[in-house]
């Protein structure tokens, strides 16, 4: 059911319009000129107005120029009792949906009034779809304006148009997959896939499939055929997410894949050909991982063709009001909250923190002072004392910078500790890492995904790290 404003000074017509609209299910609200029209629409709540060409003081066309200036976006139907073709083209050129002669007849203008409606809906959908694509956009947008994100931007729009792979190196936090999905946006290929797939977190026996895919029969439990990231990735982008994990077998099959673009499904025979560009990502230095014997030097090579460096978010302090201050209207939108800003004593006291875990941490930060905060600015009061183990009065050079040493409690940066916190009996890095261990699965509650997480490794090196000789000569 719609509601329509009909505006008409003759009683017999507005009578008729009235029997009619309300026959056809909708709520019919009537005026007999147009100060009575603008008054109902002040009211809110009106889908249509159907008026009448000709009426005392201002006319239809006239009620059209100003339902625009007043920024009233309402559809209309005209009505007249003077069929000309002036006075229907003047009608639509001055914005009308539809144009009704009289004497009305009921299922002309119930016909009228469908197609209007539908035009209403319409006109939502894309209203609503447009805002959704802003918001999509502006989840993804790169906020920043120090020189260091300047650099990466012009870095982007450098590797975008070409096909080159890009390796995006980078601590955890820093955003990798954000300006993964850039490159992409600003490509030639935006339209078509973008398809991502975490090397790390693929259980092993899994990552050639998930890679390549599977013919049915393949192997137990294969009971059809499974396109893998490649296939579904054709002619898009395809982002090798933790690519320093992967397998030194499977990273032996990527180089071929990546050199001849074409593969076999596991459990096939035929080439299968594909154009897909990649990019890949890695919280290592991967040159150095790859000297060490622990990446394939060759693969390393073919991957960092146009290599691109994402700095901490330590050493680009004049982002964090930024950043803050988007994370916590977002967040405040979400919970339909009022927040307006952040106190300078809280900017102040984020700039001043070493941020370990990055914009990802800035973001937890942030989205739990919202959530706590019971004031429209956020005060440092909001945050977590242990995370920033300063006071928040606490400025100048005396304070110095608030590091991760300064809460080893909270969770968010145990990898960041220094041997001391964790009481070391001697300068063994085997016995660090080992002790670090630990206490990520003491903090986790032996969630080995939470704990890699804290750590800032991938959950099979932690594996490799729990079932290896190092760990039991360490633990004894």
């Amino acid at each position: 059911m719609a509601t329509i404003l009909y505006v008409d000074d003759e009683p017999a017509m507005g009578l008729i319009l009235e029997d009619t609209l309300e026959r056809a299910g909708h709520s019919a609200v009537g005026a007999h000129n147009v100060p009575e029209a603008l008054q109902a629409l002040a009211k809110g709540n009106v889908d249509l107005i159907i008026s009448d060409y000709r009426m005392p003081g201002l006319t239809g066309l006239e009620f059209l120029e100003l339902l625009q200036q007043e920024g009233y976006d309402v559809p209309l139907i005209m009505l007249t009792g003077h069929a000309t073709i002036e006075h229907a083209v003047a009608a639509i050129k001055a914005g009308a949906v539809d144009y009704i002669t009289k004497p009305v007849r009921p299922e002309q203008l119930e016909l009228s009034v469908a197609q209007a409606l539908e035009v209403v809906r319409l006109r939502r959908e894309n209203d609503a779809l447009r805002r959704e694509v802003m918001e999509f956009r502006n989840e993804r947008a790169i906020i920043g304006e120090s020189i260091q994100i300047r650099r990466l931007l012009q870095a982007v729009s450098t590797a975008a148009p070409t096909r080159a792979t890009v390796l995006l190196e980078g601590e955890s936090g820093t955003g990798k997959e954000l300006f993964a999905r850039a490159i992409h946006d600003a490509s030639d290929r935006r339209d078509r896939p973008f398809i991502k797939l975490n090397c790390a977190a693929l259980p092993e026996g899994l990552v050639e499939s998930a890679l390549f895919g599977h013919e049915r029969g393949a192997f137990t439990g294969a009971i059809r055929r499974v396109e893998g990231a490649f296939e579904r990735a054709h002619q898009g982008t395809l982002l090798l997410d933790e690519v320093s994990e992967m397998r030194l077998d499977l990273q032996a099959k990527l180089l071929r894949v990546l050199q001849e673009q074409e593969f076999e499904r596991v459990g096939g025979s035929s080439p299968i050909k594909v154009d897909v560009r990649i990019i890949a990502t890695t919280n290592r230095n991967l040159a150095t991982y790859a000297a060490q014997g622990h990446f394939r030097q060759d693969l390393f090579f073919r991957l960092s063709v146009l290599p691109i460096s994402l700095p901490p978010l330590r050493d680009r302090p004049g982002d964090i009001p930024l950043l803050a201050h988007r994370f916590a209207l977002r967040t405040a939108s979400e919970l339909q909250k009022e927040i307006r800003g952040l106190a300078p004593e809280t900017v102040e006291m984020l700039q001043r923190y070493d941020w370990p875990g990055n914009v990802r941490e800035l973001q937890h930060a942030v989205e739990r002072a919202v959530i706590l905060s019971t004031d429209p600015i956020l005060h440092p009061a909001a945050f977590d004392r242990q995370r920033f183990g300063l006071s928040a009065r606490a400025t100048g050079p005396a304070a110095g910078r608030i590091t991760a040493a300064t809460s080893f409690q909270d969770a968010d940066n145990l990898a960041a500790l220094p041997p001391h916190s964790l009481l070391l009996t001697s300068l063994d890095v085997g016995e660090a890492e080992s002790r670090l261990i630990d206490r990520a699965l003491q903090v986790s509650g032996g969630n080995r995904t939470r704990a890699a997480e804290l750590l800032g490794i991938s959950v099979r090196t932690l594996r490799n790290k729990l079932n290896g000789p190092a760990r039991d000569t360490a633990a004894g």
